[in-house]
């Protein structure tokens, strides 16, 4: 999923350079297809250095990388959801956003979470319970924005997990096909499920018999 840019007037340590770098490595190439050597090479720092931050080597990294991309998509999520008072048209808004990041890095740059996490499925527990947390942060946020909008605890809980999890396979069918089109189908349909929570049929009915 697509992070926040760095800011390039922030020079970044050492430590962040090779954490960031391996993000983006293994967000492209996969936990198997990166190495210690081309992480050391492209954050510019030496071997050396990397093991004194990482002395675990790759699957530490790996770590890291899942937390950073974690923590970066939590807080583009909640940027972007406080941008909307309509928990629907939110939705929408994230979508868009996520199809814009797929556009700008021609379809390279996915969700960093989901591609090491799955590189590792069944191999690094430690790996698999950074990205679990990840998911689990992800719809915290979003079950607090539908909450906020009024909608039950035990359903907003159910739908903030839909909703993130459409989200994941929609970007990764646009990120195949480099079609933005799975992305805005499931926008406009996560949408319209919001709205129906929020507006459950005979709801007004009800409340006008009351009145």
């Amino acid at each position: 999923m697509k992070t926040k840019p760095t800011d390039a007037a922030t020079p970044l340590g050492t430590r962040e350079r090779i954490v960031r770098t391996t993000s983006t490595l293994m967000q492209r190439q996969g936990f198997d297809g990166t190495g210690i050597k081309q992480i050391s090479l492209e954050a510019g720092a030496t071997l050396g250095s990397v093991y004194h931050f990482f002395p675990g080597g790759k699957q530490e990294l790996a770590v890291a990388a899942v937390h950073h991309g974690d923590h970066e998509f939590a807080g583009l999520l909640r940027e972007i959801l406080d941008s909307e008072e309509d928990p629907a048209r939110a939705v929408i808004a994230c979508t868009r956003s996520l199809a814009e990041g797929l556009r700008a890095s021609d379809w390279i740059d996915g969700c960093p979470v989901t591609a090491t996490a799955l590189g590792t499925a069944g191999r690094f527990p430690d790996i698999q319970r950074a990205a679990a947390e990840a998911f689990a942060r992800w719809q915290s946020i979003v079950s607090e924005k539908l909450r906020g909008a009024g909608i039950p605890d035990d359903d907003a809980n159910d739908l903030a997990a839909t909703v993130i999890s459409t989200l994941e396979g929609a970007e990764l069918a646009a990120q195949v096909s480099r079609d933005a089109r799975p992305l805005e189908v499931a926008g406009r349909h996560l949408a319209q499920l919001i709205t129906l929570h929020r507006n459950p049929p005979g709801a007004q009915g009800a409340s006008s018999e009351r009145s």
